[in-house]
């Protein structure tokens, strides 16, 4: 039997009939871009997520920029970011001109260690960027502390990452910014593309709303310049739909960790640890392995959907070789390539599938 690394069919057609019914009221109003729709989704995000503002945008990728653009970081400024996590998260900030300067991360969660953090501030450093990776969050008390004390914004990337809770605060509510992603993979995943920005900041808010419009506040008056970053009626409409069913999905894939850490306690694999405080939703279940490329390949001839989320630390990707890193300068991050594969994971994943994973990763190891 083989196992899928993601399901995302049975989950949308459990709830298809109903976004149908959203998008015909859509289609009824022909508010197809922003609209009634649109500030639904954002009502109901900011509640979810424990802030004053949603603003509903095009991508995650698009709400890291906006939330650069909004924070005026620009050329001369250093952001400090993980090298461990999805292109993103350097790449916007390569693309408002700033530069990237990527620390090393914590071994255990995978996320951005904070002392690596405060090592690297210089002068130059405007921002923080935290990777809550894989769905649990970075160390935002750490991290606030050393931003708080030196002036510095944070940006929290948790694009993998709704619902998850760092000390009963949810992801995305604790730093200046939170950005959120709804591709189709996500915890919560939309029929497209799409994504948002979070913020206690109303002003910052509003700065924003205007940015995901070219930065116009009045018809055809631009007072920044920004672009075209919206999000359409038609995504707002499955995601409101969606958003209903987001415990569940989060109880599903909380429950198939809790059979992955059972069955898989007794093969030479290092499983995921939730770090004291931390309230992890799992959008990948990532192990580690010292036979990595090995394991994946026994996977793959048995029919086992896996992936490796990341083969190529940031610092090492050809684009930012202008940097200057090398090979070794970031230890566990660039282990951390080499030794992590996540294995299947989904809201109904079922317990026989799960024990046909373990089963084949069991006959690896004998």
């Amino acid at each position: 039997m083989g196992v899928p690394m993601l399901d995302i069919a049975t989950e949308n057609q459990a709830v298809a009939e109903a976004v149908r019914q959203r998008i015909d009221a859509v289609i009824e109003t022909n508010q197809f871009i922003l609209g009634k729709t649109v500030a639904e989704l954002e009502l109901a995000l900011a509640k979810r997520c424990g802030v004053d503002n949603a603003v509903g945008v095009s991508s995650g990728t698009d709400a890291l920029l906006m939330a650069l653009m909004a924070l005026e970081v620009g050329p001369g400024d250093e952001v400090i970011v993980p090298p461990f996590t999805f292109f993103a998260t350097a790449g916007a900030v390569h693309r408002v001109g700033a530069t990237p300067v990527f620390v090393d991360i914590d071994p255990v969660t995978f996320n951005i260690d904070p002392a690596a953090i405060e090592a690297a501030i210089t002068d130059k450093t405007k921002a923080i960027i935290p990777v809550h990776l894989y769905g649990q969050c970075a160390d935002m008390t750490a991290i606030m502390k050393i931003a708080e004390a030196r002036g510095l914004y944070v940006i929290e990337d948790a694009a993998q990452a709704i619902g998850a809770k760092d000390h009963d605060r949810p992801a995305g509510s604790i730093g200046h910014v939170g950005c959120l992603s709804f591709y189709p993979t996500k915890n919560l995943g939309g029929f497209g593309d799409s994504g948002a920005v979070l913020t206690q900041d109303a002003e910052l808010a509003q700065k924003m709303r205007h940015i995901r419009l070219h930065g116009q506040t009045d018809e055809y008056r631009h007072q920044y310049v920004g672009g075209n970053f919206r999000i359409d009626g038609l995504q707002a409409a499955a995601l409101i739909v969606k958003l209903e069913h987001l415990d569940a999905y989060e109880a599903g894939r909380r429950a198939a960790a809790e059979r992955y850490q059972a069955l898989l306690s007794e093969v030479p694999l290092t499983l995921p640890a939730a770090a004291e405080g931390q309230y992890h939703v799992y959008n990948q279940y990532t192990v580690r392995s010292e036979r990595r490329d090995e394991l994946c390949a026994h996977l793959k001839a048995n029919e086992i959907g896996h992936k490796v989320f990341y083969p190529l630390a940031l610092h090492l990707q050809p684009c930012f070789a202008y940097l200057g890193y090398q090979p070794g300068q970031l230890p566990v991050a660039e282990a951390a390539t080499a030794e992590v594969v996540s294995l299947p994971m989904f809201p109904t994943l079922s317990a026989e599938q799960q024990e046909r994973v373990a089963a084949v990763i069991d006959e690896f190891y004998q």
